[in-house]
């Protein structure tokens, strides 16, 4: 079986999902939200896969950071995709197929990633040759990677993609209520959430953590 290591796999993983999949991800927000009827973010020039034009540096270097941590909570972010919801054909809705573009997406290139991962190691089995065990490696890091942004960004707290996605199946009534208060507060809601230990671990952390390994599991068989 293919194992996981932390370096230099993680490295070469992380710049490949730099490079790949924040791209598809902002790619996947901004295709949606065109075939919707939204312009803007084609206007703005992030209708592309150019990883130029989506990178944010913190969001990277706390990617980096977390990944090199090598404890699977993984964390990052891209420049957030502009959208204008009021020309989205749909209203709400509209909105929230936008939203969840995005992790979508991490959830295919997860897919693909394991798909590789398995032929990989069904073809070659134990006493694989060093390369081969290198990129088996890369891959299943780009798996972990993918797996936790799907699910970290799947959290209902803004500004994550999850809260449109709530927001859009809630009452009306209720949204117009409480989303101005979870924008004005949800990053240090997600700061408390994601990272203020209790018992040494996050509250953020005790619900994802078991939900990563699970679709790691899955996806890769162990």
């Amino acid at each position: 079986m293919l194992g996981l290591q932390i370096h230099p796999e993680t490295l070469v993983a992380v710049a490949i999902f730099l490079l790949v999949g924040f791209p598809v991800h902002e790619f996947s927000h901004a295709l949606v939200a065109y075939r919707l009827g939204d312009g803007t973010a084609k206007m703005f020039g992030r209708l592309t896969l150019n990883p130029i034009v989506h990178l944010d540096p913190v969001g990277s270097l706390i990617l980096v950071a977390s990944a090199l941590l090598g404890s699977g909570f993984i964390i990052g972010w891209a420049k957030p995709t502009p959208v204008n919801p009021s020309m989205l054909r749909g209203g709400r809705r509209a909105e929230a197929w936008v939203a969840a573009a995005g992790p979508v997406s991490n959830l295919v290139m997860a897919i693909a990633g394991a798909i590789v991962f398995r032929v990989l190691d069904a073809i070659v089995g134990p006493g694989a040759p060093g390369f081969v065990v290198f990129i088996g490696n890369v891959t299943l890091w780009f798996v972990l990677i993918n797996l936790a942004l799907f699910i970290f960004n799947l959290i209902p707290i803004p500004p994550l993609d999850g809260s449109k996605v709530m927001f859009a199946l809630m009452n009306p009534q209720t949204v117009w209520q409480i989303r101005p208060k979870l924008e004005q507060w949800g990053f240090v809601i997600l700061i408390v959430v994601m990272i203020i230990p209790i018992n040494g671990i996050s509250i953020g952390g005790r619900v994802i953590l078991p939900l990563l390994n699970g679709l790691l599991s899955v996806l890769v068989g162990f």
